[in-house]
């Protein structure tokens, strides 16, 4: 098997990117939201909890459509950016940014959800005796017994990125070097009948998703030594 194209290495690198930027942006507002779900006992809660777990059952072209007219020039994101003499996101990096933050927005929001649930009221209980205050009890207490969720969450939220093509094609398009991600250039080495070019990068998001899965199971099935850290 031949070697990736320029091309197909620039796809990469860039999907690489966009990857890495979605994840760092989520760890920062999915971490408040998180602990709000797990804390609150507002009585509509699970009406948020179900606008943030919608990118798991809504189609990608779906949500790609409608942050697409949102984002666009008469839309209420596209008018607020001209307002503040920002350029229009669609078919940007930046506009790729904001419609992976909401596509992969549950892939970050539930584990750790999940993890700060895991921790009960017992731990900050005993930090407020302590005369800990409520931001203190999170940071030294609660995010140190949820990093379990917060690797987990990093792990999907960067795999899950990657993976994109029906909302990125959506809201990117397809232009080299700034837009075509990975599964976009499949998609063209396809439609151009280039199997063996395809192949090559299939294979790699192959290999790449099942080291993924390895790594977010093999964390989850040493809980000793989890405990242990």
């Amino acid at each position: 098997m031949t070697a990736l194209s320029p091309q197909d290495w620039q796809a990469v690198l860039l999907t690489l990117r966009l990857a890495t930027v979605v994840t760092l942006v989520l760890f920062v507002l999915a971490t408040p939201l998180a602990w709000w779900l797990a804390r609150s006992r507002w009585r509509w809660k699970g009406l948020v909890t179900a606008v943030v777990a919608l990118p798991l059952v809504l189609p990608p072209s779906v949500l790609g459509f409608y942050l697409l007219i949102a984002l666009g020039p008469q839309g209420p994101l596209g008018q607020l950016t001209a307002a503040v003499g920002l350029a229009p996101l669609p078919f940007t990096f930046w506009g790729l940014v904001l419609a992976s933050v909401v596509y992969s927005l549950p892939f970050m929001v539930q584990p750790l959800h999940n993890a700060f649930e895991a921790i009960g009221d017992r731990p900050l209980e005993v930090a407020a005796t302590l005369r800990a205050s409520p931001l203190d009890a999170f940071f030294s207490v609660a995010l140190p017994l949820a990093r379990s969720g917060f690797l987990t969450g990093g792990i999907l939220t960067f795999a899950h990125t990657v993976g994109e093509f029906g909302v990125v094609l959506m809201i990117g398009g397809n232009i080299p070097g700034a837009t075509r991600v990975v599964s976009v250039q499949i998609y063209d080495h396809v439609e151009a009948l280039a199997y063996a070019d395809a192949h090559r990068l299939s294979a790699l998001m192959l290999v790449f998703s099942f080291l993924v899965l390895l790594a977010v199971y093999g964390w989850r099935g040493r809980p000793a030594q989890r405990a242990a850290l």
